[in-house]
């Protein structure tokens, strides 16, 4: 006789609810994306998404950084920071690994979180890695100016940390997709590997040590473009649109508030 467990038969059966449920909330979601006339959206990156799943267009005002609550120091030291709430797709333990086979390479790890346990775990026997923890405004601010280089291995829909860094007048090494992508300048005001892994991360780091440098204020100039007052334009003047009866109704390429005017998307 075949038995069929009471176990197996209640977990099947999340599992047709589950898919119940999912089949109608992307039913809801496909028409409700039909209401808005005008969408407003945060990158290029999540305006594409939009494109392909919601077959909309929509313009792209990047949200505010502040940029006056991080000054530009100029004298960098040799340490490495990353900072972070420390949740699994932010990859904190990810860049904590690759550092610790690079034992000639500091860096500074400041959060806390789910991860934390792994990131001790990988740090363990590491003398150039320091886990600091949640740390103040002010100790973050200080880390940053002074580190030589930001960290940031995560897939954000935006991405705050790397303008941050960059208001400091610190270069960044990130994962080179999602919003981060449209925040650093490749050459100018970071770099980007292409893989999540400690390889990709080890060879970044070892890339931008062999670079010519960075100007930090150039850097600063980068995070500039991404201030509170930049954001409250761009968002008037995609009001203003919105009650002109301006839509989005066509998937295209994303126009992007480039501080005084709409930019052609890349």
């Amino acid at each position: 006789m075949l038995g069929i467990s009471r176990r197996s038969t209640c977990v099947n059966l999340r599992g047709a609810v589950s898919r119940l449920m999912l089949a109608r909330l992307r039913s809801w979601d496909a028409g409700s994306a039909t209401r808005p006339d005008y969408i407003v959206t945060l990158s290029r990156y999540i305006a594409r998404r939009i494109a392909k799943c919601w077959g909309r267009g929509s313009v792209v005002v990047y949200p505010p950084v502040a940029v006056d609550r991080f000054g530009l120091q100029a004298t960098k030291s040799k340490h490495y920071v990353t900072a972070s709430r420390m949740v699994p797709y932010k990859r904190i333990p990810l860049i904590v690994k690759a550092f610790a086979q690079m034992p000639e390479r500091e860096l500074v790890v400041i959060g806390d979180g789910p991860d934390w346990k792994r990131c001790v775990a990988e740090a363990k026997g590491c003398a150039n890695i320091k886990l600091m923890g949640y740390q103040s405004h002010e100790v973050l601010v200080r880390e940053l100016q002074h580190a030589r280089a930001f960290l940031f291995a995560a897939e954000e829909d935006f991405g705050i940390a790397p303008l941050e860094a960059q208001a400091c007048g610190t270069p960044v090494i990130a994962y080179g997709r999602g919003g981060a992508s449209e925040t650093i300048l490749p050459g100018e005001t970071g770099a980007f590997f292409d893989r999540q892994d400690v390889a990709s991360i080890c060879q970044a780091v070892e890339a931008f040590e062999q670079g010519s440098g960075f100007d930090p204020a150039r850097c600063r100039r980068q995070a500039e473009r991404f201030s509170s007052a930049n954001f409250q334009a761009g968002m008037a003047v995609a009001l203003s649109e919105a009650c002109a009866g301006v839509r989005t109704d066509q998937p295209a390429e994303p126009r992007v508030w480039g501080g005084g005017a709409w930019l052609a998307s890349r």
